[in-house]
């Protein structure tokens, strides 16, 4: 089965994706098929990351401006990468202008970095004092960037060299302006590295997953529902002694669990037989998953009456006691940390970091607030910064705090903001 990328962009840059055609088959991936997902504006980027999702193993978006949006938005939850504008890039179009006679030391530039633009010119032995440079922030859009461009040209700047289709529209006819497009050398870059990733990650969801269920006294677990294994995507079989083996894949594990952090099938087994265990092991051969398993339904037992671990092939276990999440009361603070670390699936030196952020934000580290911006709170911003990782990663670690009882979203006040708010955790740790 090939793997599929979603392009999303203004439609004349994915035709040129689709020109320059997927990369070749990838190792463990097969073949690349691309699927076109064109809007005619940048604000068009959610509807098009929604449609992807129906199809598409990975996203691959022609600039930075739609990638920085779904990611603001949180709606990146599959392999996704932009197509970069390169120092390269530029250069290309700067001899294009030289070539026609303008004059290439007076221009306004948005969306590169300073340092690269900077750069570029310094190399190519042109003069830098007369180019105006305004990089890409989150949040950036084509009136901010029109702005810029018009009151460079007011300061003297000739030529506007802008990324973003709509703001190259509203400027064509009020200055000389020209749009840059990412070169072939960068998008058939991009999609190998993207392929790469989109088919690792669907080899790490294809990987096995056995769970051993038991209850007290090693009776068989007669009351083991065949729709409670349904939920987990799995299969049931015995075992010679009389307990359960849930036979799915980790990806299917993954979402019907909840990010492994519920089990429901542990509260059926418990409210009937007083008590129950889980473990669940995810391995490249199922030898390694039943090992694994094995060794997560007995450290489940060591969790207490009713538990649940999942054991992953790099030694991490995560445990799952039902009635910790987000149905029980949040902040129980008498929890031991190395528990908590252990439930959340974090090691207890990030869950530490954390607590610093939190009393960094909320002053005593109890109980942090909400300001979407300034003030107390965390967002998976701060929290990316101040761990360095991805926010996407960010999210997901809030994500698994809210889970586990000690995070919850809060409202954020709407007066006087335009846009999206992003997403303020309060947090107890």
């Amino acid at each position: 089965m090939p793997l599929t990328v979603g392009v999303i962009g203004p439609e004349d840059l994915v035709g040129k994706v689709l020109a320059v055609g997927p990369p070749p088959e990838v190792a463990g991936g097969g073949p690349v098929r691309l699927l076109p997902l064109a809007y005619r504006h940048e604000d068009e980027t959610a509807e098009r990351v929604a449609a992807a999702r129906a199809e598409a193993d990975a996203v691959l978006f022609t600039g930075v401006v739609p990638y920085a949006r779904a990611e603001a938005a949180g709606l990146l939850d599959r392999p996704a990468r932009y197509v970069p504008y390169s120092g390269a890039t530029l250069l290309r179009a700067l001899v294009e202008l030289l070539r026609q006679g303008h004059d290439v030391t007076r221009v306004s530039i948005d969306t590169l970095r300073e340092e690269e633009v900077r750069e570029t010119l310094t190399e190519a032995k042109l003069p830098t004092d007369g180019v105006r440079v305004l990089p890409h922030r989150p949040g950036q859009g084509s009136a901010e960037l029109v702005g810029f461009h018009l009151a460079a040209r007011e300061g003297g700047a000739r030529v506007a060299v802008t990324c973003l289709g709509s703001a190259y529209r509203a400027l064509e006819h009020r200055t000389h302006a020209v749009r840059l497009a990412p070169s072939r050398h960068s998008i058939q870059a991009t999609l190998r590295e993207l392929a790469l990733s989109a088919a690792h990650r669907r080899d790490g969801d294809a990987r096995v997953a056995l769970g051993i269920v038991e209850v007290p006294g090693g009776a068989r677990a007669a009351g083991l529902a065949e729709e409670e294994v349904r939920v987990l995507g799995g299969s049931l079989a015995w075992l010679p002694d009389g307990r359960g083996l849930v036979v799915t894949t980790r990806g299917v594990l993954e979402s019907a669990s909840g990010g492994f952090t519920r089990l429901p099938l542990l509260e059926a087994l418990a409210a009937r037989y007083g008590g129950a265990h889980a473990g669940f092991g995810l391995g490249r051969t199922a030898a390694e998953a039943e090992a694994l398993a094995r060794r997560a339904v007995g450290r489940a037992r060591a969790a207490g009456p009713v538990a649940g671990v999942v054991s992953l092939p790099d030694d991490k276990d995560l445990l799952i006691i039902p009635g910790t999440g987000a149905e029980a009361a949040a902040g129980d603070r008498g929890e031991d940390p190395a528990l908590l670390a252990h439930r959340v699936g974090l090691r207890p030196a990030t869950l530490d970091r954390l607590r610093e952020l939190a009393r960094s934000r909320g002053g005593d580290g109890a109980d942090v607030d909400t300001d979407a911006d300034t003030g107390t709170g965390l967002t998976a911003r701060l929290v990316a910064e101040h761990l360095s990782v991805q926010q996407r990663t960010a999210r997901r670690i809030l994500k698994r705090l809210e889970r586990a009882g000690v995070a919850e979203p809060a409202p954020v006040p709407r007066e006087g903001r335009t846009g999206r708010p992003p997403l303020v955790y309060r947090v107890r740790l």
